[in-house]
């Protein structure tokens, strides 16, 4: 049996936010680039187990749909970052973190937000992932 904290000898954190968000989930987006609904298509970089639905947490950059917004940039496919999810998730210090919603932001192929603004507050691992997102954020939790 292995110990508990054994993710941290292979370079990585022993404790993840929990990959809440699957394929078809919908998230609001959190920025003014005039989108306000987003549907996830698929997880970058996911590498997960046959037959079992791509999920995301926060951190983690989709490919989604907009479904809803201004005329332009509606059925579009774009590139974003989860900042907010509603499933609970437990930090390193033990405290547990959950949001009111699920949200993203849209940003550009290398990562950069293509928003000026983010409505709400950012989770403190997104904005370390993604440092330009934690530029414009006005408020990170």
């Amino acid at each position: 049996m292995g110990k508990k904290g054994a993710g941290a000898t292979r370079g990585r954190s022993p404790i993840r936010p929990i990959r809440s968000l699957t394929t078809g989930s919908s998230l609001i987006c959190a920025d003014n680039t005039g989108a306000k609904e987003l549907e996830i298509i698929s997880v970058i970089g996911y590498k997960g187990t046959l037959r079992r639905y791509p999920s995301a947490g926060i951190g983690d950059m989709i490919v989604a749909s907009v479904k809803k917004g201004k005329p332009d940039i509606r059925k579009t496919i774009v590139k974003a970052v989860i900042i907010r999810q509603r499933k609970e998730y437990k930090r390193l210090d033990g405290m547990r973190v959950k949001f009111d919603d699920n949200a993203a932001v849209i940003v550009t192929p290398e990562g950069m937000p293509k928003g000026s603004e983010i409505k709400g507050p950012v989770a403190k691992e997104a904005a370390e992932k993604w440092v330009r997102l934690s530029g414009i954020a006005n408020m990170i939790l």
